[in-house]
């Protein structure tokens, strides 16, 4: 094994491909049962230190609490890892108390996952971990703050994923880069590979050879030095089979000696060094322009294929909604009761992106007990019920509504779909209905409206609220309250808005009475903006994406598809999360905000905008329900689903 090149020898030595390589560890992994724990760390972890001393350096990457369930399992791992991070065979990389997704929670939930993560590391290993990796690589720039704030100086994240949404040169993808974050700070950058990874692993699998590796990373070399991930994913996947899915490959054993016959090699390859992943933030010039990761049509990047997007741990697995709006609800408790740091770390394990994905029947259970026992403890009341309708039914198709602040008009033909918004403040109507015919696309010849729902599964036909509805209108004080009962072939759908008289606002309030869900996309509220009120080259959306700074994506020039599928099993493809409830859309003269109840259900924001023949198509939709190949429903609990989210006038200001 050659020794890793000093600072001196990069300088003066091209052509090197400087090799690094970590494994993440993961005792939280979602289908494995907590029995096997043990065989994971003895089949596992503890060929993985064999492989660091014997073919390091060799970065390792776990959360505080895989750390802890190892400590409590096998102390002398824990001795032994800290042995060799002191030799500096092993770089340890931080990412936090748990896998959480920090692009799906508030600000002050990623602050005490990285907080309490720190104070584990410290307290097992001895060490504050200055390289963190972005759990499932899932970016937002309003993380970066936070990472910095909690003594971090660089991320490792997926190049793939982010480079397609940009033109950046390719070269790029082999050298140390600095992205910038919402509040103009900048963190390092090191770049993950996933071609890179997976070759790794399929020669460990035996499904190719050495030479046929080797020669892979031959072809990565360049003439001027670069860096190359070698490995950058799970550990558990080596001499052991999680059972995620069918089509694993049999367990022969022997893949941890594959794998040391792997970076042996590497280290006799001509040109070539194994490096300390943290060795390569010291050839970032200072005044390298640094990146934006985020675009409009990927305001999240995450990790490997497109089927892995926001959506997965936001609105698919057994009821990752729930879930999600109960740890909202502990959130805002904790916050309310000026809770303690177990407290807070209690609702980090809670948060964990591992319950939200292939998570086992069994463990399932024993989560959502625990989760049960924390809302019992920390969660607010629930909202008061949707108010009963009042007076007689209206007979008539329209429904105009007028008050101080708002006129609309609601069309019963289309469940109560409004036709026009017009709030107080502003010139002209902003949202309403495009009607059938509007645009010279026949992909867009249909009728777009707003506040309808629609639910869409693979190979049935859609269900909508466009249909008839009983309704009702009635005052409650200076407001004015409208109610729907829509049957659908799932079930009945109550619908009740309220029209504010002292503000510019339009409360939606729906409960579905479906029984069953089923597999599936349920799309709400569909915001559809009417072309010309806006200046389409001024539009922009703004909102907070897991950072304590809003992001504000122009839209001007951008084509955006949240929505669009991925493919038959995967039914979107990005999303706004809306961590602090709510997200601007508009130009510089009329703007409309989305508030959403996320304690009733955080609702993940789709939004499609694109020029057609002369016209403008933005709609923002907020989604409940996605598919892909975690969906596997198993509600929380069953009954009617309730959610809310409100439209507003909203005015150019400057500020968040």
């Amino acid at each position: 094994m050659n020794a890793p090149l000093t600072n001196k020898q990069f300088d003066v030595r091209t052509g090197t491909l400087r090799l690094f390589a970590f494994f993440h560890l993961n005792l939280a992994f979602s289908s494995i049962e907590e029995e096997q724990r043990d065989e994971v760390i003895a089949c596992c972890y503890w060929p993985l230190l064999r492989l660091a001393e014997k073919c390091g350096p060799i970065g390792i990457e776990a959360s505080g609490y895989t750390l802890e369930e190892i400590a409590e399992r096998d102390p002398f791992w824990i001795d032994t890892l800290k042995r060799l991070i002191a030799s500096g065979r092993v770089e340890f990389i931080g990412s936090g108390y748990t896998q959480m997704i920090g692009p799906l929670v508030p600000a002050r939930v990623t602050e005490a996952n990285l907080a309490i993560g720190s104070d584990v590391y410290q307290r097992l290993l001895g060490v504050t971990p200055t390289l963190a990796l972005v759990n499932e690589q899932a970016y937002s720039s309003g993380l970066v703050g936070l990472y910095l704030d909690a003594g971090y100086r660089a991320l490792l994240m997926d190049w793939d994923n982010p480079s397609s949404h940009h033109q950046w040169p390719g070269e790029a993808r082999y050298s140390a880069q600095r992205a910038v974050g919402t509040d103009g700070r900048a963190i390092g950058l090191l770049w993950t590979n996933t071609v890179a990874f997976q070759k790794l692993q399929r020669f460990a699998h035996n499904d190719i050879g050495l030479d046929d590796y080797l020669d892979y990373v031959r072809t990565q070399r360049g003439a001027a030095a670069r860096a190359l991930c070698v490995y950058a994913s799970d550990a558990e996947i080596f001499d052991f089979r999680p059972g995620r899915y069918k089509t694993e490959e049999k367990n022969r054993g022997g893949e941890w000696t594959k794998l040391e016959q792997a970076f042996q090699r590497l280290a006799q390859e001509p040109s070539c060094e194994m490096v300390l992943p943290s060795q390569l933030l010291t050839y970032v010039p200072k005044k390298q322009q640094p990146l934006r990761l985020e675009t409009p049509d990927c305001p999240i990047p995450v990790k490997k294929q497109r089927k892995y997007n926001l959506s997965r741990w936001a609105v698919t697995g057994r009821d990752d909604l729930a879930i999600n709006a109960a740890c909202e609800r502990i959130h805002h408790g904790l916050i309310a009761a000026d809770a303690g740091p177990e407290a807070w770390k209690e609702l980090c394990y809670l948060w964990s992106s591992d319950f939200r994905t292939h998570i086992t029947d069994k463990r399932w259970s024993e989560f959502c007990q625990r989760l049960r026992t924390a809302l019992v403890r920390w969660s607010p009341p629930e909202p008061s019920p949707m108010p009963s309708p009042r007076g007689a039914e209206i007979a008539a198709r329209h429904l105009n509504i007028v008050t101080p602040m708002v006129r609309a008009r609601l069309d019963r033909r289309r469940g109560l779909a409004l036709a026009s918004i017009h709030f107080d403040g502003h010139e002209m109507p902003l949202a309403g209905t495009l009607p059938h015919g509007h645009f010279d696309d026949i992909a867009l010849q249909a009728d777009w409206y707003t506040g309808n729902s629609v639910f869409e599964a693979p190979g049935e036909h859609k269900v909508t609220d466009l249909e008839w509805c009983r309704a009702h209108l009635w005052n409650d004080g200076d407001d004015l309250l409208a109610f729907a009962r829509i049957d659908t072939p799932k079930g009945l759908i109550e619908k009740t808005l309220r029209f504010h008289a002292r503000e510019p606002r339009i409360d939606f309030d729906l409960t579905f009475h479906w029984e069953e869900w089923g597999k599936g996309s349920l799309r709400l509220g569909h915001l559809t903006l009417l072309p010309d009120a806006f200046d389409w080259d001024g539009l922009s959306l703004t909102t907070h994406n897991g950072g304590k700074d809003c992001e504000t994506f122009d839209l001007a020039d951008s084509t955006v598809e949240h929505g669009a599928p991925v493919s038959f099993l995967v039914s979107a493809s990005n999303g706004l999360p809306m961590t602090e409830g709510w997200a601007e859309i508009g130009d510089n003269r009329h703007r409309l905000r989305i508030d959403v109840d996320r304690c009733t259900a955080p609702l993940l924001g789709l939004l499609t905008h694109r020029r057609v023949r002369g016209s403008l198509f933005c709609q923002l939709a907020l989604s409940a329900l996605e598919l892909d190949d975690t969906r596997k429903p198993t509600p929380l609990r069953h009954g009617p689903r309730r959610f809310r989210f409100s439209v507003n006038a909203a005015f150019p200001s400057g500020d968040c």
